[in-house]
């Protein structure tokens, strides 16, 4: 009977969705300036909510960073992507999201030469049509040098 019901246990965590795939990389721009790109690509069907999600509706995105006395975080980041907007009636708001592919990119200057990193945690909320998963956090870091 134990066997059973850790088979039942295994496949059920197993069957997780996550329609979201996570890309971490930097740019360098000048001598002392950077783009974080924080690039998400979606599953077919799925969305992803803008920073500027009103309140009442699905979860926005925010991003974090945690503190570094090298680097300085230039205002808020960016979002390329293709902005939908539309009714959603499941939170009785109008929603901002992204379908497909959505590029998050903050930028950051160094304060001296030397080589660091900028770590940090972007929270997210994806939806499709039929069901919205809970809002999960993704942990990243990019080097700077």
């Amino acid at each position: 009977m134990l066997i059973v019901v850790a088979c039942f246990s295994i496949s059920g965590f197993a069957q997780l969705k996550n329609p979201v795939k996570w890309i971490f990389t930097s740019k360098k721009v000048n001598a002392t300036s950077y783009e974080i790109h924080l690039t998400a690509t979606l599953e077919s069907g799925w969305h992803l909510y803008s920073q500027t999600t009103p309140d009442g509706g699905p979860i926005p995105t925010s991003i974090e960073f945690i503190k570094n006395p090298l680097v300085l975080i230039e205002g808020p980041a960016k979002e390329l992507g293709k902005l939908e907007q539309r009714h959603e009636e499941l939170f009785g708001v109008d929603v901002k999201q992204f379908s497909s592919k959505v590029d998050f990119v903050q930028i950051v200057k160094l304060k001296g030469k030397a080589k660091t990193a900028i770590s940090g945690t972007i929270e997210f909320m994806t939806c499709n049509d039929h069901e919205c998963l809970p809002p999960s956090a993704q942990k990243f870091s990019v080097a700077l040098n």
